[in-house]
């Protein structure tokens, strides 16, 4: 568990907890806060999954969230396990894969995404990885922009099989 304080409010950043946690209020979270893209037209997966895609995301690797007072207000997914068609470099030992980003819509430009994110790289850190990698649509700009200016860098395009959009790989080296 890692505490921040933000604007006099304290924050948690901990594992998701199946037993105690709502996989339906997580769903819900990705859901608001990825509309904006939805509004672009950009269909990620995160605008429409549903609750048991969004359990079987577990599987793959650890959902950390950030609450305060026992309310969910944001949350990245840091993969473990990475899947066959992926870009290779997702895949080597010392890169570790960050998705699922998402901070509610009115708690965001906040400054909690950059917490969440300084949180995930002190984590990639510590698991002696060398790179955070992650991807979103060469259409979000804003997004490009916000992890250009955290010192992510543009690798290539990726095109997933199951979205209307051509997507970045950015990386960061620690």
């Amino acid at each position: 568990m890692h505490t921040v304080t933000l604007n006099n409010t304290n924050y948690t950043i901990r594992l998701f907890d199946e037993s105690r946690d709502s996989v339906e209020e997580l769903t819900g979270l990705l859901h608001r806060a990825y509309k904006r893209l939805a509004d672009m037209g950009l269909n990620f997966i995160a605008t429409f999954q549903s609750v048991e895609y969004t359990r079987n995301y577990f599987k793959k690797g650890e959902c950390y969230i950030l609450e305060s007072h026992n309310k969910l207000a944001g949350t990245v997914f840091y993969y473990t396990t990475m899947w066959d068609d992926a870009p290779e470099i997702y895949k080597h030992n010392d890169s570790v894969l960050i998705g699922k980003f998402a901070v509610e819509p009115e708690l965001q430009n906040l400054g909690l995404g950059s917490k969440l994110m300084d949180f995930v790289e002190s984590l990639a850190c510590e698991n002696n990885k060398k790179r955070v990698v992650l991807d979103t649509s060469e259409k979000a700009l804003h997004l490009i922009d916000y992890y250009n200016k955290r010192g992510y860098e543009y690798k290539h395009h990726w095109q997933w099989p199951d979205v209307n959009y051509k997507s970045v790989i950015l990386s960061k080296e620690l």
